[in-house]
């Protein structure tokens, strides 16, 4: 299959990223798993870095940089966002109650989607609405999969603690009874990438009254039905 797009630059460009793909590699790594000249290589592999696709391990090897990462998880975003409406819609309607899709930034929790509840009282979380790591179910969720050193980082002055965590892992779903909100429960389930890491919490919310004090009786299966219908559609799209 010829590989050439007729603009020569960007064709050497994805030759020295797809060499990257196997690993770190030297300017003379680089030659050999190209066929370019070493002038070349060593200049393509320069400005890449200047972008970001590029960066440098330790030893000053070539390793492929963190824009790819950001644009592979904006990318993973938008088919996130794309299936997000429909699946939220479907939990509302089978839980009564107010769904919404969470996923993580920094110190924060963001809501990218949500399906109000249609009448009555409800748990509004517009979407674009940022919220804290520190309580909630979905928090705990975000949280409970995380390498050991930025779980307890997140940990401290947390309203949940370790042992809870490590029954969400266990059970594959959270539940909070006005950890963040007096009066608010939710239950919520983790979203998966394709790599199998924890991308977003899928989650239902309403007043105690109605979810009563142990809300994943009620709706657990429900959210974690939602979270795999999400799931799936990312493996699918990934």
């Amino acid at each position: 299959m010829d590989n050439s797009s007729g603009v020569g630059v960007l064709d050497k460009a994805a030759l020295v990223l797809s060499a990257l793909e196997s690993g770190p590699a030297t300017l003379a790594g680089l030659v050999a798993a190209t066929g370019l000249a070493r002038p070349t290589a060593h200049r393509l592999a320069v400005a890449l870095e200047h972008h970001r696709m590029v960066a440098r391990d330790m030893q000053g090897r070539f390793i492929l940089g963190p824009r790819l990462s950001e644009l592979a998880a904006a990318a993973g975003e938008d088919r996130l966002l794309a299936t997000a409406g429909p699946v939220l819609t479907h939990l509302r309607d089978v839980t009564g109650e107010s769904a919404q899709l969470y996923r993580r930034q920094g110190d924060m929790r963001i809501c990218v989607a949500a399906a109000e509840r249609l009448s009555g009282l409800r748990d509004t979380v517009p979407v674009g609405s940022t919220l804290t790591m520190k309580a909630g179910s979905s928090a705990q969720i975000l949280m409970a999969w995380e390498e050991p050193e930025r779980l307890h980082r997140g940990l401290q002055g947390a309203r949940f603690t370790a042992t809870a965590l490590s029954g969400v892992r266990r059970r594959g779903w959270a539940q909070s009874i006005g950890e963040r909100e007096p009066g608010v429960a939710s239950v919520s389930a983790p979203v998966r990438g394709p790599s199998n890491r924890v991308v977003a919490a899928v989650s239902v919310s309403g007043p105690i009254e109605r979810l009563t004090r142990h809300p994943g009786r009620m709706h657990a299966q429900a959210v974690i039905d939602a979270a795999g219908r999400l799931s799936e559609a990312l493996r699918r799209s990934g």
